[in-house]
């Protein structure tokens, strides 16, 4: 797999390549005010009963929502209880200032936006954690964790006995990527995720409300979300790019200091001149499609509502079967969904097939669902015989981050 890290209008392209074909894009837009991830020292501006929720003043530009879940407090005995039990108004007043970290990015079309409706509000939660590539530090968490993305029994029991092999880690949940890794380099990384920690913790005081870390930029996103690939190169064009690509390896993937690669392109300056000679422009322009193309003559057709996305699959001039069919539109789906970053409800209408066949195509599409970074839960067949999928993702969806943007 190959990264290549390239640049449009001040917005940050990374993508990852595999064998010619795009597998991961993300961008950091210019017109996105609060990044997911990012952790603010936050005033409770007002409490919002009906909603159960607080209102935060982020940095005196930016607001955000925490409702009543997100919310961490500590008990009498001094331990750290979630938000649920009780109105989020006993809990939080007017004035306090709290950390929370945002769960999801924002991005401003409109100026008058910025103070508007509560679902033109950035989520924000109290329970704040950093991530690196084979550990996610959360300073709140008792013990340790491994990642709900790790189904196999197998494979959860060999990475707990590497948790419990590790000294001196709390706090932490184990990545998948860390399978099959020495316990001394999970415990360098932990000394470094708790010194970033450390050093924010700091600033987490006053009567001010201000960002205090910026949440993981397109590059660092990439980068990790692929950790557990084998990565041939990376690929960039400026030093700009080269200094922030060797500042993260240097610090969560030594191994990958030497795999980046500056390409000398003639027309360099050029906006996205990196994607231009590899000749995967055409690949970015048909995620704004409303279709894909499958193998052997079938294709998918995307619609979005405000609700939910519905795809259909339509088997055009394909001969074969139709679990056959469904197969390839599985696995294109998931890669669909990644890359076009459609969130919340999902319904594919695949073609009919028995029970025997349905309970294949499950088993595929859940196996290739595993490989994405955002939350996906397949929740089966509907009565009507449509399957139902919730994706969590992280940041708005590609046709919001790329608004403007012509080809």
């Amino acid at each position: 797999m190959d990264i290549l890290i390239e640049e449009y209008e001040e917005n940050i392209w990374s993508v990852a390549l595999k064998d010619g074909r795009i597998e991961g894009l993300e961008i950091d837009p210019k017109n996105e005010f609060v990044r997911y991830g990012s952790i603010y020292w936050a005033k409770v501006i007002r409490i919002d009963a009906g909603l159960d929720a607080a209102f935060l003043d982020l940095d005196e530009e930016n607001t955000g929502i925490l409702y009543n879940k997100d919310v961490r407090y500590q008990d009498k005995d001094g331990s750290w209880k979630k938000g649920g039990d009780v109105a989020i108004g006993k809990i939080l007043k007017p004035g306090d200032m709290i950390t929370v970290q945002a769960k999801t990015a924002y991005l401003i079309q409109n100026e008058n936006d910025l103070w508007g409706r509560e679902d033109k509000t950035a989520q924000v939660s109290m329970d704040v954690s950093i991530s690196g590539r084979y550990l996610i530090y959360c300073p709140l968490l008792s013990g340790n964790q491994i990642s709900q993305r790790i189904r196999g029994k197998e494979l959860r029991d060999q990475m707990e006995k590497m948790l419990d092999s590790a000294e001196g880690l709390k706090g932490f949940i184990l990545r998948s990527a860390a399978a099959d890794l020495q316990t001394d380099i999970l415990q360098r990384e932990a000394r470094v995720l708790r010194e970033i920690w450390t050093q924010i913790s700091e600033y987490l005081e006053g009567n001010t409300p201000a960002l205090i870390a910026l949440g993981p930029d397109s590059l660092q996103r990439i980068l990790s979300d692929n950790a557990m690939k084998s990565i041939d190169r990376i690929e960039v064009v400026t030093m700009d790019h080269f200094t922030q690509v060797e500042d993260w390896c240097t610090v969560f993937a030594p191994d990958l200091v030497p795999k980046i690669t500056p390409v000398e392109l003639k027309n360099a300056s050029s906006d996205l001149a990196l994607f231009e000679y590899r000749d995967i422009l055409g690949q970015v322009e048909s995620l704004f499609h409303e279709y894909a193309i499958l193998p052997h003559g079938s294709n998918l057709i995307f619609q979005e509502t405000a609700a939910l996305t519905a795809i259909d699959i339509n088997k055009g001039s394909d001969k074969r079967s139709h679990l056959a069919v469904n197969i390839d539109a599985a696995k294109e789906i998931a890669r669909q969904l990644r890359l076009r970053n459609y969130g919340g409800i999902v319904i594919v209408d695949f073609l009919k097939m028995n029970k025997s066949d349905e309970k294949k195509l499950l088993i595929e599409l859940d196996k290739q669902t595993l490989t994405d970074p955002c939350t996906v839960q397949i929740h089966g067949f509907t009565k009507l015989g449509l399957i139902e999928m919730t994706r969590k993702r992280r940041t708005p969806p590609l046709h919001d981050r790329f608004d403007g943007i012509e080809f």
